[in-house]
């Protein structure tokens, strides 16, 4: 055999489910962070203090979903609840890769066993029932177990007769649980409507992106519907439509800016005055 032919042997590594979370970075590396919206490079510290916000243009970067409540929440107040729900694979669904496999590596990159977080904590001393999405874990999809977290955030919320806010963060329903997944959509509609009963306020807070399934239902559903700025919010996504209609959108179709415009939600809130808006609206509303 020649030796060019030869190949060589690699050792199996062992497995491990334990969440390793992103590689460290190496020293001097991550120091800078370069805005997406002007290109300015912001010393890290200070991007991450501003809550990823850039200091000099305004645009608004992804920002983890601990950290999002974090933000809004008075501090050490918010106590994470539903922690034993995970996701299973009830379809044993294939694509590029088991959709088993897809949650294991997910959980290892970013910790997180699904794509969001419930719990209740406070706002300026107000009890509130919250969860946010996390986009992180697989664009935010909605399966079963992120629809059932959903409805007992509501749930939680008529129960304890508090105020009920919601972040959105999502690429729609997951289909890789498909109709189950759709089903979540009727699950925390209905639980809203339950809700309305007890006469306090639900908040739905429209991040970047929330499309989809999630969209056409309890993101829409809110008493006071607010989004970040240019928030790309809708159905089905703009190139999607285009390829449909077969015409091209007007600038800036769909983006928080262009819905406020036309209706469709209450309130743009920049990131910085969330927490101040949220205690606003509840302090009124409650």
């Amino acid at each position: 055999m020649a030796w060019f032919s030869k190949r060589q042997t690699l050792k199996a590594q062992p497995s491990s489910d334990k969440p390793t979370g992103p590689v460290p970075a190496k020293k001097g590396e991550g120091l800078w962070t370069k805005c997406d919206g002007c290109g300015e490079v912001i010393y890290t510290q200070e991007w991450e203090g501003n809550w990823n916000v850039c200091p000099g243009c305004g645009h608004h970067d992804a920002l983890p979903a601990r950290r999002r409540l974090e933000m809004v929440l008075d501090p050490d107040t918010f106590e994470e609840l539903d922690t034993e729900l995970v996701p299973e694979d009830p379809l044993g669904f294939t694509d590029a890769k088991k959709y088993r496999d897809r949650l294991k590596s997910t959980y290892k990159a970013t910790g997180l066993r699904d794509a969001f977080i419930s719990g209740v904590g406070t706002i300026t001393g107000q009890p509130v029932s919250l969860g946010t999405f996390a986009f992180e874990f697989m664009g935010g999809s909605m399966g079963s177990v992120v629809g059932e977290k959903v409805a007992r955030v509501i749930d939680r919320a008529y129960e304890r007769r508090c105020a009920c806010i919601v972040f959105s963060s999502t690429g729609g329903a997951r289909m890789q649980e498909g109709i189950f997944s759709l089903m979540q959509m009727a699950k925390t509609s209905a639980a809203l409507n339950r809700f309305r009963q007890v006469r306090k306020p639900y908040v739905s807070v429209m991040l970047h992106p929330t499309t989809g399934g999630v969209a056409a239902s309890f993101a829409w559903l809110g008493d006071v519907i607010i989004a970040e700025p240019k928030a790309l919010i809708g159905f089905a996504g703009p190139r999607v439509i285009e390829q449909t209609i077969r015409e091209k959108l007007p600038p800036g179709f769909q983006r928080s800016e262009f819905l406020l415009e036309r209706g469709m939600i209450d309130a743009i809130v920049p990131r910085l005055q969330m927490r101040e808006r949220l205690a606003q609206i509840i302090s009124l509303l409650g």
